[in-house]
C-alpha cells in the first residue's frame, strides 16, 4: 500500500538560549492543524446502489468503480462499502445524517455487509486520537486501534459503541438517524482501526485522525447525551431497508 506523510501531533518547541529563542515563543498549534477527515463523499455518483467498495479511494488508488480521492495513505479492507445516505427527496437506504453536522458530508458514509469487522489501515501512522460519527440503533459494537496493520501488533485503545437513538425528521425517511460523535485518545503511533459489530447494523462517517473529537464539530440536538444510550424503535432491522430502485 502506498504511504503518505504521517499525521504528526505538533509539539511545544523550546527556543533555547539563542537570541531568536529569547524573542520568539513556540506553542502547540490547535489540534485541527493536524486533523484529517474522511467524509466518504464523491466516491460514487449520488444516489448510488450501496455496492461500491471504498478500497484505495483514499490511498492514491481507486474505488471499485474507478473513482479516486485525496491520497491520505488510507486503505480499507475488502468488505468496506460506501452507503448512500438519504436526503430530502432521495431515499436510497434506511440511513441519513438528518441534516446534522457538516452540510458537505450528507450523502455518503461507511458500512459493511460481510464479516464481523472491517479494517482501515494507515501505514504511515497517526497519533493523539481517533474519532467519528456513527449510528447503530439495535445492537452495540466497538472500535479498536492497533499499532500494526490489519489489527496486528499492540492494542492502543478500544471503545464500545452503545446503541443510538432513532429520531429524525420524517422528511429523511430513515430509521438509522441521527449520527452521534465518539472518540478515543491513545499514546503511541497507530496504523490500523477495526470497526466491529453485526453486519448491516452500523454506519460510520467523518472518520477523523489526530483528534478525540470528530471534525467538523457536531451540531447540538435536544437530549443528545441521553440519545447515546437510547435504543431506537423507529427504524427497521437494517441500514438498507430502503434500497435504491
Amino acid at each position: 500500500m502506498k504511504t503518505s506523510t504521517a499525521i504528526k501531533k505538533l509539539s511545544i518547541v523550546s527556543a533555547g538560549a539563542s537570541l531568536l529563542g529569547a524573542a520568539t515563543s513556540f506553542v502547540t498549534l490547535p489540534a485541527s492543524a493536524a486533523v484529517t477527515v474522511l467524509d466518504f463523499e464523491n466516491i460514487a455518483p449520488y444516489p448510488n446502489s450501496n455496492n461500491v467498495l471504498v478500497q484505495g479511494f483514499y490511498n492514491g488508488g481507486t474505488s471499485s468503480i474507478g473513482t479516486t480521492g485525496t491520497n491520505y495513505g488510507v486503505e480499507f479492507s475488502s468488505n468496506a462499502l460506501l452507503i448512500c445516505l438519504n436526503t430530502p427527496g432521495i431515499s436510497c437506504s434506511n440511513t441519513s445524517r438528518g441534516g446534522l453536522g457538516n452540510p458537505n458530508s450528507q450523502k455518503g458514509a461507511l458500512f459493511f455487509l460481510s464479516g464481523s469487522e472491517t479494517f482501515m489501515n494507515l501505514a504511515s501512522g497517526f497519533d493523539t486520537g481517533f474519532s467519528f460519527f456513527y449510528t447503530g440503533i439495535f445492537l452495540s459494537g466497538s472500535i479498536s486501534v492497533y499499532d500494526g496493520l490489519d489489527g496486528t501488533g499492540s492494542l492502543l485503545a478500544s471503545l464500545s459503541l452503545p446503541t443510538t437513538s432513532s429520531n429524525c425528521d420524517p422528511v429523511y425517511s430513515a430509521g438509522f438517524c441521527p449520527f452521534v460523535p465518539v472518540g478515543v485518545g491513545f499514546a503511541g503511533i497507530a496504523k490500523s482501526v477495526s470497526f466491529a459489530g453485526v453486519v448491516n447494523q452500523f454506519v460510520f462517517d467523518d472518520i477523523t485522525f489526530g483528534s478525540v473529537t470528530p471534525d467538523p464539530k457536531p451540531v447540538p440536538e435536544p437530549a443528545s447525551v441521553l440519545g447515546l444510550l437510547a435504543i431506537g424503535f423507529l427504524g427497521a432491522g437494517s441500514v438498507l431497508k430502503h434500497k435504491l430502485k
